[in-house]
């Protein structure tokens, strides 16, 4: 009878493919009856689902909290974690194989308060242990872990067991607060060892955890009831989910990651192969593969001058096989010609990888995920599922070549598909909203699927168990607690792009009560805004808009009445008045039931008083003069009263100022315009002359050469003289002389204004 009192303790690091095959083999020669795996207790419901032919790795096993804020904790696996072999190992063997770490709820709980705590803690200013590890050996804590553990230890399991006892005797720049969570984690997975140990004999039980706990396993004392019933726990749930390479490395902020998880694959399979020089070589082609595909040219003779070079700088360095360092190093001398920028993409691609897992259909997933996963089946959008962004193309028309009635308006389903998604804050698709603007029925999306995707669906689980109930839900809170008409508009655009004519008509009536206070000019344009450009979109959405008319025309009344007292401002806030003015022209243009004489009238009154900002009133003529409203006798009229002698040269420079910024050729044509400006500038004195300049010089910077060119000609014209000299001026460098005395003007006083 064998006198082992202790289970087998396995130390690993979490992504080893040295490990992972190692532990594969010490299982196959103990043969225990039972494998404990560092890993939240309560996910052992989901080793099944993990042990299914469909599930491909990476994924990750992932606990949330049920109540916002949501916190997330991740456990991702590759195919050479070892906590992955594991289980597969126990289930091909039929063996038992549980988690024996801490349930996700207490490790969610402890890690915000262990999070707020360590805000207030003092820093730690110890030197973290991968920088002495740096100084000690002269690598990269990687490249020294890759070189001396994956590729040449002889007894893997000792040699990681010592550097976990070794790290930890030695690493004292963790906080305490770290230091008691591991403390509290080894009690726990050290009593889930002893209840196994009820049931199943020490030499039959096999313990694989990270190498920094094997010591820690060996001393710690195991929790009592009454202790584990103090520990603090927040409700949560688990699922599993699809991860990515990408996630996977440290690049992306994962701490327990690698910088190379496809390059750490190629170890996994060199050493399923029994052939650790492997690696080197598929990587090296690899890179060479990727060179050619992407127009570079990378010969055969190349790709073996790599190979020896890499072996060559691995004996230097005192191992048999190139590390990934090595192999860096070769491949920029030798295909990229000693230049990183020409392989640097090559590299990313290689090591890093765009892999991502997936899951059998219905695999533990919130009500939420499965409706997200059942909708890109509906919408045929699997194929869209990846990591590399992919574009595609909308008609939201009716299809008239398809039979099938649930296919007639599939890409305006799945318009309002993205739109929610959107709402939710899933960033799985992006609309390129200057494309769309080509046609009412085209939209074009970006589609790009994350890690953090499903990270997403699952905080917005919180809202509802589908897509369009958390929808719903999300608008209903907006309303709530809207406070502005601005707010209101907002969801009622989003809801006619969401294909939601419920929440819209809920919208419609809170903005009705909303637009009977007191709003801002501002404000009440870009309301006025949103919902036409709701009414103009409506009917290809199939979204009724007529109840928008009443509320329309209250909210333009209402912007007619307030519009001259809000031209009584500073030049700051003109700009935004000026913008508001012509956004509610526009709405005028796009609407037959808006009220234009009412419009006309108001731009009237605007255009021709002294006792609001001049630029507003010149801006106001503007659109008159677009509208053609206002004869050349009269625009002759008022620029003669504007830019007259009596009048301040800063206003009456505002003034045309406000005129030139539409329609240039309305302008421009007119010859009767640039005689009064050309008699005004005539009439100023030096002092006037450089209040004006700047207003006059910002008037015409949006001109463009071939529209300065024709204003040459009119000037020609007035003087007398050839309009192409005056053309040659006009668009003539300016000297170092002139823009001394242009960067003057920005040092200039004038006075009030």
């Amino acid at each position: 009878m064998s006198s082992q009192k202790t289970p087998y303790l396995f130390g690993v690091r979490h992504l080893s493919p040295r490990g992972a095959y190692e532990l594969v083999k010490f299982l196959d020669e103990k043969d225990p009856d039972i494998v404990l795996v560092e890993g939240p207790s309560d996910f052992n419901e989901m080793m099944a689902d993990v042990c299914r032919e469909e599930t491909k790795p990476p994924f990750a096993f992932m606990a949330y909290t049920r109540e916002s804020p949501i916190a997330v904790s991740i456990y991702p696996m590759a195919v050479y974690s070892p906590e992955y072999q594991a289980i597969l190992w126990a289930h091909r063997n039929n063996k038992q194989c549980r988690f024996i770490d801490l349930p996700s709820g207490t490790f969610l709980c402890i890690g915000k308060e262990k999070e707020d705590a360590e805000n207030e803690e003092s820093e730690n200013d110890a030197e973290p242990i991968g920088v002495r590890i740096k100084k000690a050996v002269g690598e990269e804590t990687e490249t020294w872990w890759e070189r001396n553990i994956e590729y040449t230890a002889v007894d893997y399991r000792e040699a990681v067991n010592e550097y976990g006892k070794q790290i930890r005797m030695s690493d004292n720049s963790r906080g305490k607060y770290d230091v008691a969570e591991n403390m509290v984690r080894e009690c726990y997975m050290k009593r889930q060892i002893e209840e196994a140990l009820k049931e199943f004999s020490p030499e039959k039980t096999v313990v694989v955890t990270g190498a920094y706990h094997v010591s820690g396993l060996e001393n710690c004392s195991a929790l009592t009831d009454k202790e584990i019933k103090t520990l603090p726990s927040v409700p949560s749930l688990a699922t599993l989910m699809p991860y990515s390479y990408y996630r996977l490395s440290a690049r992306s902020g994962y701490g327990a990651g690698n910088n190379a998880p496809q390059y750490f694959e190629m170890i996994w399979d060199s050493l399923c192969k029994g052939d650790k020089e492997y690696t080197s070589y598929m990587y090296v082609t690899k890179i060479a593969e990727y060179m050619r595909a992407n127009g570079g040219i990378t010969s055969s003779a190349e790709v073996i001058e790599t190979i020896r070079l890499a072996k060559t700088l691995a004996y230097m360095r005192g191992s048999r096989i190139p590390s990934l360092s090595d192999l860096r190093d070769s491949v920029i001398s030798c295909i990229g010609h000693g230049n990183l920028s020409e392989v640097s993409k090559a590299f990313a691609f290689n090591e890093v990888g765009t892999k991502i897992g997936s899951l059998p259909e219905g695999v533990s997933r919130t009500a939420m995920q499965e409706d997200f996963y059942i909708k890109l089946k509906e919408l045929k959008l699997e194929k869209y599922k990846s990591m590399c962004t992919q574009t595609i193309e909308l008609d939201l028309r009716e299809n008239i070549h398809v039979k099938t009635e649930k296919y007639k308006f599939i890409d305006l389903r799945r318009s309002f598909f993205f739109n929610r998604l959107g709402v939710l804050g899933i960033d799985f698709a992006k609309n390129q909203h200057k494309v769309q603007s080509r046609a009412t029925w085209s939209e074009v999306w970006n589609l790009q699927w994350t890690p953090e995707t499903e990270i997403q669906i699952v905080e917005a689980a919180i809202n509802g168990d589908s897509v369009r109930l958390a929808t719903e839900f999300v608008f209903k809170q907006k309303l709530e607690m809207a406070s502005s008409i601005k707010e209101i508009s907002a969801v009622i655009s989003q809801a006619c792009l969401c294909g939601m004519e419920d929440t819209v008509n809920a919208a419609v009536r809170s903005l009705q009560q909303f637009s009977v206070d007191a709003v801002s000019f501002g404000e009440l344009a870009m309301s006025l805004e949103q919902l036409s450009n709701s009414v103009k979109y409506g009917s290809i959405r199939y979204i009724d808009t007529t109840h928008f008319i009443p509320v329309m025309k209250q909210m333009f009344y209402r912007s007619c009445i307030v519009l001259v007292s809000s031209c009584r401002c500073n030049n700051d806030a003109v700009r935004d008045v000026i913008s508001a003015m012509s956004i509610l022209n526009a709405v005028d243009t796009d609407n037959d039931f808006i009220d234009s004489e009412e419009w006309v009238k108001v731009l009237c009154d605007a255009a021709l008083r002294d006792d609001i900002n001049t630029k507003a009133s010149g801006y106001a003529m503007s659109i008159l003069l677009e509208r053609s409203v206002f004869s050349s006798e009269q625009l002759s009229t008022e620029v003669q009263r504007r830019l007259s002698k009596g009048m301040p040269s800063d206003l009456g420079a505002a003034w045309f100022e406000g005129l030139s910024i539409r329609n240039h050729y309305t302008l421009i044509t007119r010859l009767s315009l640039w005689e009064k400006l050309a008699e005004y500038v005539d009439t100023l004195d030096d002092e006037e002359f450089k209040r004006a300049l700047v207003f006059l010089r910002r008037a015409f910077s949006s001109y463009s050469s071939l529209e300065k060119d024709q204003i040459a000609e009119n000037l020609g014209e007035i003087w007398g003289v050839n309009a192409q000299q005056v053309s040659e001026v006009i668009n003539s460098a300016v000297t170092e002389e002139q823009q001394e005395i242009i960067d003057s003007l920005d040092d200039f006083d004038f006075g009030d204004l």
